[in-house]
Order: C-alpha cells, then sequence, then structure tokens
C-alpha cells in the first residue's frame, strides 16, 4: 500500500491523568458546557468504550480514559478539565467477528460520529485496516496495529457566535433559482481572492463573489458536500483527489481544509455574509453511505464503534454490506440510533449553523426499508413532523442503484426532488431528437405528470439542464461524446447518455457558424430552465460558457479542469448578461413560475384555458400534430385571465407567448389573434439576444422564427407607457 505521508509510529507513554465524572448520556458527542466536557458515545455491543486524549497538535496521545458509565446504550464522561481545543478520539472494545456482522479492533482510534471538527488528514497505511492486509484469511484477520498515527482527530469546540441582527432569508419556493456551485473550485482561480483564502469558506464569502452571485438574481446558493470526508487511496495513488466529497466520514464537522482560520466560526461567517447578501445556503448532504466502503475497507469511525448497528448487512452474510449506494456500503437508516445521528446531523446544521436546506444525495437510500422505498420510512416522517426540519428547504436526489430506486415523483408532500426527466427531454429536444414535444409540453409545465397529487405545487419539481455531475452547458453544445482520460479510466466512468450535439466540429473551434450557432444553443437551453414552471437550479459557470473540456465526471478533479475560471470572454459575457435577462423576466412575470399547475382544462365560467398549445399555423394542437415524429416548432400560449392559486376570481396575470423550434429551418408561426386595443411585443429572442425595447414594438400577425431559436411575447395594450 502507498503511503503518502508516514507519521512516527509512537507507543503510548501516558503523562497525566484527568479528574473523571459519570457524565450524562445526552447530548451525544462533545459538549463544552462552560466548566468542563461531557463525551458520550452510542455502541449497542460494545464491551468497552476508552477516551483518548492528545496534545494540542494531535501527535502524542497522552490519556485513555475508560468511560464509566453505560445507559441507555451510551457510553459517557465528564472531564472537569477539559475545553475546546482538546483534541480526542475512541478505542471501542467488542467481538471481532466480521461473520456475525462485528468488526471491534481497539487498535484503531475512532472518529466520534458527533465530532463538530476534525484536524488532521487521514494518511492511508495499513494499520488503518481492522484486518491484515495481505492475510489469506483478508478481512476475517485481525490487525493488531494502532492506526492513531494515520488518522485525523476530533476537536472540542466552543460553539459561541455573535449572530447580529441577521435572519435566515426564507424565501417562498416559488420565486427560488438556485445556484449549484463548490466551495474550493469557486474561489480557487478568482482574481479577488487572496491565495490564503481560495478553496474556503473565507474565500466563498469573498465580496466580489458573492456580488457575482446576487447579481444573476438567483435566491439560494447550493453547495455541495461541506462534511469532512476522506480521499481515496486509489485517487492518491493517480495523482487526483476526491474533489466532490462524496465520502462523508463526518456528518457534523465540515471539512477541514475548507477552513482556512482552522476555526467553525469561518463557516457562519460565510452563512451570515450570504444571509446579509439576501442568498439562502442549501447543503448537499451525503447520508446514505460513508468513507468506509464494503468488507475491505478501512476502520475509521461506525465500523469500529458498532458495525451491526450502522450499516445494513446482508441478512444471510452479515459479512458483506448492502450496496445500494454504489460505494460499498449503506447506512442503516431504520435503526432509530442512526436516524437519530442523521436528524441530529441535520438541526444542528439547520440550527447551531444557520443553514435554510439540504439536497441529500442518493435520496431514496435514505426511504428504503428491505420491501422497497417507502414514505412512511422513519427517515421521512421525522423530517416531516420535526419543528425545525419541517420548515428548512429539503429537496431530494430520488434514485439510486438500489431495487427500485427511481422514486421521481415519489416523494412525500413536503419535498422537492430533482427531476432529470426536464434536463434528458429539454436537452434531446434542442439536439434535434424527434418525437420529444408530447414530453417537452410535459416537462415545461413542471412535469405534472409526476408531481400534480397530493397537494403538491408547481416547486416540487427541480429542473436542470446541468449539474455538478455531467456536461457543463457550453460542453453540452460542443461534444458528441465524453472525453474523462484525465480520470484514469480509460474513458470508461461517467454517463454515456448525455443528449448532447458538437453541431459539426467535436470540441473547440474557430468556425463562426458552429460557434454562434452552439451560443444560440447554449441561450435555448437557459432560456428554457429559466422561462418553465418549477424550480430552476443553475451550475456555477454555465452562466458564462464554463467548459470542462468535455469531461463529464470530474469528481477527482480538483484542478483547473474542475474549478471555475473567472477570465470571462466576450461570448462568456453575452451568456452572462443573457442569463440575468432572463431571471430577470423570469421574476417580473408571476405567470412564469405559478403556483398552481398548468393543466390545460377549459374554463367555462371564465372561458380561458391556462396554457394552451399552439402548432406554427396558430391553432391548437390536435393529436395527429403531437404524434409526428417530425413536428419541432410549438408555440405555449399562457392566458393571464386563468384564476390564481386558490382564488375564484379571473387572474390578472400579463398574457404570454413561447415560441420552441427546434427545426434546421425558419419556421412562419403565426401568432394567436388578441382583442381589440392588445398587440404582441417580443420581449426575448434567442436569436437576437440584444433585442432592444425599439423593436420589441414591431411585429406583424406572423413572425418567421429563426431555427433553433426561442422567442418570449408579452400581450401588451395599445395605451400601456
Amino acid at each position: 500500500m502507498t503511503k503518502h505521508r508516514q507519521p512516527e509510529r509512537a507507543q503510548f507513554q501516558p503523562t497525566q491523568r484527568s479528574r473523571v465524572k459519570e457524565g450524562l448520556p445526552f447530548p451525544l458527542g462533545a459538549t463544552w458546557d462552560g466548566l468542563g466536557v461531557n463525551f458520550a458515545l452510542f455502541s449497542a455491543h460494545a464491551t468497552r468504550v476508552e477516551l483518548c486524549l492528545f496534545d494540542h497538535k494531535g501527535e502524542v496521545e497522552l490519556e485513555r480514559i475508560a468511560l464509566p458509565e453505560y445507559t441507555n446504550e451510551i457510553w459517557h464522561v465528564y472531564l472537569p478539565d477539559a475545553h475546546p481545543g482538546q483534541i480526542y478520539g475512541y478505542r471501542v472494545y467488542g467481538p471481532y467477528d466480521p461473520q456475525a456482522g462485528h468488526r471491534f479492533n481497539h487498535n484503531k482510534l475512532l472518529i466520534d460520529p458527533y465530532a463538530k471538527q476534525l484536524v488532521g488528514e487521514l494518511c492511508w497505511d495499513e494499520s488503518l485496516f481492522g484486518y491484515t492486509i495481505g492475510s489469506p484469511d483478508a478481512d476475517l484477520s485481525f490487525d493488531e496495529r494502532d492506526s492513531a498515527p494515520f488518522m485525523p482527530k476530533a476537536k472540542v469546540i466552543d460553539p459561541a457566535f455573535t449572530w447580529g441582527e441577521q435572519r435566515k432569508v426564507q424565501v417562498p419556493w416559488n420565486n427560488t433559482i438556485i445556484y449549484e456551485t463548490h466551495v474550493r473550485g469557486t474561489s480557487m482561480l478568482h482574481p479577488d481572492v487572496p491565495e490564503t483564502f481560495r478553496g474556503t469558506f473565507a474565500g466563498l464569502k469573498n465580496p466580489e463573489i458573492i456580488k457575482h452571485i446576487k447579481s444573476l438574481g438567483v435566491s439560494s446558493v447550493e453547495l455541495l458536500p461541506i462534511h469532512a470526508f476522506v480521499n481515496d487511496q486509489h485517487l492518491l495513488d493517480k495523482g487526483l483527489n476526491n474533489y466532490w466529497g462524496y465520502n462523508s466520514i463526518g456528518f457534523f464537522a465540515p471539512h477541514p481544509s475548507y477552513l482556512a482560520s482552522g476555526r467553525i466560526a469561518e463557516f457562519k461567517e460565510m452563512v451570515a455574509q450570504m444571509h446579509e447578501a439576501g442568498l439562502e445556503v442549501l447543503l448537499d448532504v451525503v447520508y446514505n453511505h460513508t468513507a468506509e466502503g464494503n468488507e475491505l475497507g478501512p476502520t475509521l469511525s461506525m465500523r469500529g464503534i458498532d458495525n451491526a448497528t450502522y450499516y445494513r448487512l446482508m441478512p444471510e452474510e452479515k459479512r458483506y454490506y448492502i450496496n445500494d449506494s454504489g460505494t460499498g456500503n449503506t447506512l442503516d437508516m431504520g435503526h432509530p440510533c442512526v436516524l437519530q445521528m442523521v436528524t441530529d446531523s441535520l438541526r444542528y446544521w439547520a440550527t447551531e449553523m444557520q443553514v435554510d436546506g439540504f439536497r441529500f444525495d442518493l435520496a431514496t437510500i435514505l426511504a428504503r426499508h428491505a420491501h422497497g422505498f417507502d414514505e412512511r420510512h422513519g427517515f421521512l416522517v421525522a423530517c416531516r413532523q420535526d419543528p425545525i426540519l419541517s420548515q428548512v428547504k429539503l429537496i431530494a436526489e430520488p434514485w439510486d442503484c438500489g431495487p427500485g430506486g427511481y422514486q421521481v415523483g415519489g416523494f412525500p408532500p413536503g419535498w422537492m426532488e430533482w427531476n432529470d426527466r426536464f434536463r434528458d427531454t429539454v436537452r434531446a429536444y434542442w439536439m434535434g431528437q424527434e418525437n420529444q414535444l408530447g414530453e417537452l409540453a410535459s416537462r415545461l409545465t413542471a412535469s405534472g405528470d409526476f408531481f400534480n397529487e397530493r397537494g403538491r405545487r408547481p416547486f416540487a419539481s427541480i429542473n436542470f439542464i446541468t449539474a455538478h455531475d455531467g456536461f457543463t452547458l457550453r460542453d453540452v453544445v460542443s461534444y458528441d461524446q465524453k472525453h474523462n482520460e484525465a480520470n484514469g479510466e480509460d474513458n470508461n466512468d461517467g454517463n454515456d447518455n448525455n443528449h448532447s450535439h458538437n453541431h459539426g466540429c467535436e470540441g473547440p473551434t474557430d468556425d463562426p457558424e458552429i460557434r454562434e450557432l452552439r451560443a444560440r444553443q447554449m441561450r435555448n437551453l437557459m432560456a428554457t430552465l429559466l422561462l418553465s414552471q418549477g424550480t430552476p437550479m443553475l451550475l456555477a459557470g454555465d452562466e458564462f460558457s464554463r467548459t470542462q473540456n468535455g469531461n463529464n465526471n470530474v469528481y477527482c478533479q480538483d484542478n483547473e479542469l474542475g474549478w471555475i475560471h473567472w477570465d470571462i470572454d466576450d461570448e462568456g459575457r453575452s451568456l452572462l448578461a443573457f442569463t440575468r435577462r432572463v431571471i430577470k423576466l423570469r421574476k417580473a412575470y408571476p405567470i412564469l413560475r405559478r403556483g398552481r399547475f398548468l393543466v390545460g382544462d377549459y374554463d367555462e365560467e371564465l372561458e380561458v384555458k391556462d396554457v394552451t398549445w399552439l402548432s406554427p399555423d396558430g391553432s391548437e394542437m390536435h393529436e395527429d400534430q403531437w404524434q409526428d415524429s417530425n413536428a419541432k416548432c410549438i408555440g405555449m400560449l399562457l392566458d393571464g385571465r386563468a384564476r390564481p392559486t386558490g382564488m375564484r376570481r379571473k387572474g390578472d396575470d400579463s398574457t404570454m407567448l413561447m415560441v420552441f423550434n427546434a427545426h434546421d429551418d425558419v419556421v412562419n408561426f403565426h401568432l394567436p389573434e388578441v382583442p381589440q386595443g392588445t398587440h404582441w411585443i417580443c420581449l426575448l429572442d434567442t436569436h437576437r439576444p440584444e433585442l432592444s425595447h425599439e423593436e420589441q414594438h414591431d411585429l406583424a400577425s406572423q413572425f418567421m422564427v429563426t431555427n433553433r431559436s426561442l422567442l418570449l411575447f408579452e400581450l401588451h395594450r395599445d395605451d400601456a407607457a
């Protein structure tokens, strides 16, 4: 095994003896009360637990204290002489019987699952494994080497922080626009961020970065995982890193390298600055698995504390793990103490750290019983009834690789869901694929075929064209195939079904026609996202045409390939201006973000339809046209007279028309007839992104819609200013 850093192995030599009291079983973790520190650790099957205290650098083990009390499966002790800054870990004794699901090994120093801060980094070494590497008995063998020199340690914190007058922003869902970004990648190349702050929370709260995000008009910043995570051995061996961080080892502690100051307060300062700017902070959280992997993985925390409790094991062969996450193990959310740990973590970030909501990675796992996904699973029930968690934003990634794993539309009321059907349909449509009109109509109207039930609202559909996982917006229109060679997996990783098109040349080109068409296609995709019903999510950097050179899986690229480049060229500045303009339109017209689903039913009392689908000749679409595989142009008429949510009166929103043309040719589109005293004005044309106010009024009854273009019209009164 490769050793990337080799700390000295020191024999344990106690140099002091702490005063010990029995303490309390609650709260779990290490809690400073102003006089001392209470330590509490859950383990149902342990026979002995030792608290290990280290010097201020976490290098020398000073003392081991056997936790004297065991109450309701909680081991606990109180140290009157301990204080914030104390470095610690645990050694847990019990049976080493992998075939029965137990993997206790007191030679391994373990991270407290409730640790609020970690110090030091994991250094891969054979001693980290509970079994002996190379033994013919594999994981059934027992390793007696001490892992402490190679382990990160927990640190007792003082949670005190002055929040001042700021409060949570609490943006209504129908006004929410999400901006997905990465703490490290956002600031690593930003010229206004001092080098010592780059890649950290201090860098993310830089005024110029917040100014840029705010200027877009988005409401909420969603951060890729910030929980403490592990860099995988196989990536380090290839000179790569676990850049995205979907490999958590601590659900309460921020990743140590994201703290430029080494202070937990740095995260709170970042949140306070975001809130001051009117921006929500959402966290992408990974509670479905941990970094300990399968039966051949290391013993770092939960495996050594109580493997049989924390993880879902194969019923007939408890030596092996159920692997619904695809990463080697799956947390057992059916166990009350594991469920408590996850919900305690969520409440901690929502209250102590003032986070506004969460996006749950592989969320289907969190609600899976042995019989499958169940909306009455304890996790979903706990979130719905909890007075804190029920009031924050909850977003599910509603799929995993386990049985019945695809659950888009299957989460209960109160949950929003990533909608990959929106992504795939909109990409396929604009890339010219056939038979897309019916599917497109459903996606433009918040996918009511999935979400319009049980009182759920259109904003339950989190619409996205791109996300961290996949091509960037620029790469969607620049590559036919993924190019992940830099990942060292022979281009076998990442999704092959990208619904992308290079428009004539794979990758960068100087051909002006191809570049112009790509730019228009990016505008088409961006405008479709931002003008559709539902909740839009943008990927950071897409607003100014960021590229990853065709790599659609930069999970391991902690370098300029994965980071955001802020040296924006003319094409990027043009797209940036366009994005800001479309967001401004979305916010200006409530009909573009209605709180009720558009269903196309005729309201006899008001004599209107909320949405009417039009063919290019101006007539309402009929069945044959919907089934025409070659049809690629459609109009979407939104009647502002339709009833607002919960009202019996006529609406007074603007009436708007969107025209989509994915044909390679110009289409002569007949604009709908309008009442006397009104006329259509064009607010947006992706073929003419710099459309001026004067040009908006120059319309006839027929409009020549350029190939591969999207247009937005408003019905305007002749006497309107």
